[in-house]
């Protein structure tokens, strides 16, 4: 049978469990810390050692111990015993660790724990002991729950450790399977009684699912826990430009609201049982009000559920991010905003267009293309980027035409940034509407004036 075979992965709650360190140099510490952090009870045994050089403050001193478990340390704190190791130091104990930079000092600890039935690590020798500690990495989800991820990797440490690192950063970034599995119970409170929040119903993006926490009538009576909302900005649609953070709270939601214009890819990676709710908006159609996603955001997080309303750019560059939050907190409802990749920076980089450049624009502004462009200051050395602008571009192009701003100020209109139609359409506030619908322009688009517009390589030479 070999080495790997013969061991028996499991977990060991040592809170108030005596644990005897041999050893006081920089390798013990460490096992120290990690065990002071579990709530053990530690006794070092040592000559000396550089626990204060650690910051591990030493509770007791002492050049002998009492025996029993009044003699024990505190949970959470370390007795030092001032001396060598004998045999006898490991009574009582529940598990040992050696790591006294002696092989033979090591094997007599071990030794001694084999013949009192207590594993034993040792740090030098690791074929000597009966236990091994992993590489462990611990990632706090958004439900509060802790993944602990621990890698053994055949006594080559280096190894484990990249390996852990690894997985880590798959955690983190969302893309490994983060949902619940069990049921979370949630508020008694019916949320239709909720004075904030009237029922809404919606068109789901895909087919309805019964979803694994409890509607208002079949809630376990006593429950407390509500779920909570994340307001992800999920950047200009391409699914490699949503946050780490953004994609981790995606990978973990119950219910999506999504936007038109959010990453839609990543709702395929999506488990079967997550609801999506499709509220996107095109010009002139609207078919959920905004004061129906408010109020789609509170009713499910009241239900117990964790809601991401994923949107496209960032939530608070004209997405109603804020008064999506102000509604959660109206409502009692926890939520957190997750900033994204704005599209008023991101989709002119797209086609090459930075909307600052020393020499050429100092500053740039971000409107919306229903707003007063005749009203922004500045001339063509401070870029103005206008979002859902295609449809009103001939009336804004004319109104930015000013003394300080000419007509043959350059102007872009960049399509669909990031996507499969990405297109850019170039000319002067003069001719740019005129080009754009020549080209069969179509939202969403994003407009660029400025002379910043001249660095794209789309400009003519």
């Amino acid at each position: 049978m070999s080495d790997a075979a013969q061991i028996y992965p499991l977990g060991l709650r040592v809170a108030g469990r005596l644990v005897v360190v041999v050893g006081g140099g920089p390798v013990a510490a460490r096992r120290v810390r990690s065990l002071v952090d579990a709530g053990a009870r530690v006794r070092v045994v040592a000559p000396h050692t550089v626990l204060g050089e650690q910051d591990l403050p030493v509770a007791a001193e002492t050049l002998e111990f009492r025996t029993g478990p009044e003699g024990e340390p505190q949970p959470g704190t370390i007795e030092w015993v001032r001396r060598e190791y004998r045999t006898g130091d490991l009574d009582g104990a529940w598990l040992a660790h050696t790591a006294t930079g002696s092989a033979s000092a090591d094997r007599q600890v071990a030794d001694d724990a084999e013949r009192g039935r207590i594993f034993c690590v040792t740090a030098g020798d690791a074929s000597v002991g009966s236990a091994w500690v992993p590489a462990v990495a611990r990632t706090t989800l958004t439900d509060d729950a802790e993944v602990t991820v621990a890698v053994t990797a055949g006594r080559d440490p280096r190894r484990a450790r990249a390996i852990r690192d690894a997985v880590a950063a798959e955690l983190a970034s969302g893309t490994l399977p983060l949902r619940r599995h069990r049921p979370r119970a949630s508020r008694v409170e019916p949320v239709e009684t909720h004075p904030l929040v009237e029922p809404v119903e919606t068109t789901p993006l895909v087919e309805p699912v019964e979803t694994l926490v409890s509607t208002s009538s079949t809630r376990e009576a006593g429950s407390t826990r509500a779920g909570r909302v994340w307001l992800v900005g999920g950047g200009p649609g391409d699914t490699g430009l949503i946050t780490a953070r953004g994609r981790a709270v995606l990978a973990q939601a119950d219910v999506v609201v999504v936007d038109r214009l959010g990453p839609r890819a990543l709702l395929e990676e999506l488990a079967p049982e997550v609801e999506v709710i499709d509220v996107g908006k095109t010009s002139g159609n609207h078919p959920v009000p905004q004061h129906e996603i408010n109020a789609l955001l509170v009713q499910h997080a009241l239900a117990g559920r964790d809601v991401v309303r994923l949107k496209g750019g960032d939530p608070y560059v004209f997405g109603r991010g804020g008064e999506e939050l102000a509604a959660c907190q109206a409502a009692g409802v926890e939520a957190e905003v997750v900033p994204g990749v704005t599209s008023a920076v991101s989709v002119p980089a797209a086609v090459g267009i930075p909307v600052t450049h020393r020499g050429v624009a100092r500053g740039f502004s971000v409107l919306t293309g229903h707003d007063g462009a005749a009203q922004v200051p500045g001339g063509p050395d401070h870029t103005l980027v206008l979002l859902m602008g295609v449809t009103n571009l001939a009336g804004s192009a004319a109104a930015l035409i000013t003394a300080d701003r000419p007509a043959d100020t350059p102007a872009a209109v960049v399509e669909d940034g990031y996507g499969p139609r990405q297109r850019v359409t170039v000319g002067a506030l003069s001719t740019i509407a005129a080009r754009a619908a020549a080209a069969g322009v179509k939202p969403p688009a994003i407009v660029v004036v400025g002379d910043v517009v001249r660095l794209s390589p789309a400009w003519p030479a």
